[in-house]
């Protein structure tokens, strides 16, 4: 079965817009995984307007399900944040400064040279890797070139055109996802991923490994409860 991670980037948001420690981040993360939430996922930037690196360590000694860490790995605390923390993965974005969320995927043949030496970093210290790409072949040959050990697909465009009423969006995907499984890398991906769109991608991409979810779930939590939230995203996941 593929497993939910949650990103809890939108618990920090929330924390910090008042100051202090409500909600405590570290106690959300501990419950988000006693609810059944199978990972948790992180994506610090510079300016901290939600994870702030000091809070990484602080999840790092207390979870028991897998910590993913994203973010920009041309960022050197970054890379020092993760190699000091040794999460079960980090998945390198491009995210540029002050960005407000992820909306491309690396482009692993212009900067294959890069991504190698990067990943080879991160894989000496024992850490899995995971690159961001957009549903591309090329792109996905491109991280495999590149030593990674999965890709996370990047799902916004499959969302939009879900919303839109084109199921046929998702075979790009599936094509990619047979790609990347020929090529012997694992499968993630997220982005815009919901209670509307996940089962159908689920269930027509193969070998996907991971999702990658916060925004939406978050969200749907106002309405349904953390617990009961987490629980209907699985099921989505059967």
């Amino acid at each position: 079965m593929t497993t939910l991670s949650v990103n809890i980037n939108k618990i920090a948001t929330l924390r910090n817009s008042r100051g202090g420690n409500n909600p405590d981040l570290v106690k959300t993360a501990l419950d988000i995984e006693r609810f059944g939430a199978d990972g948790i996922t992180v994506h610090p930037r510079p300016d901290e307007r939600h994870i702030r690196y000091r809070d990484v360590p602080d999840l790092k000694k207390v979870i028991t399900t897998e910590l993913n860490i994203e973010g920009n790995c041309t960022e050197e605390k970054f890379v020092q944040l993760v190699l000091e923390t040794k999460p079960a993965q980090v998945t390198l974005v491009p995210d540029a400064l002050g960005q407000i969320t992820s909306n491309h995927g690396w482009n692993t043949v212009e900067h294959k040279d890069y991504l190698i030496r990067m990943i080879a970093v991160f894989k000496n210290a024992g850490i899995r890797t995971s690159i961001f790409v957009d549903p591309l072949i090329e792109m996905v040959e491109g991280a495999a070139a590149t030593g990674t050990d999965r890709i996370e697909l990047y799902t916004e465009e499959y969302a939009r055109e879900y919303a839109a009423g084109n199921r046929d969006a998702v075979q790009v995907y599936t094509a990619a996802a047979h790609k990347a499984t020929e090529l012997k890398l694992g499968i993630n991906a997220g982005h815009d991923l919901d209670l509307h769109n996940l089962k159908y991608f689920a269930e027509e991409v193969p070998g996907l490994l991971e999702v990658s979810i916060g925004h939406a779930l978050i969200c749907d939590a106002l309405y349904y409860g953390l617990e009961n939230t987490v629980q209907l995203y699985k099921r989505q996941l059967k």
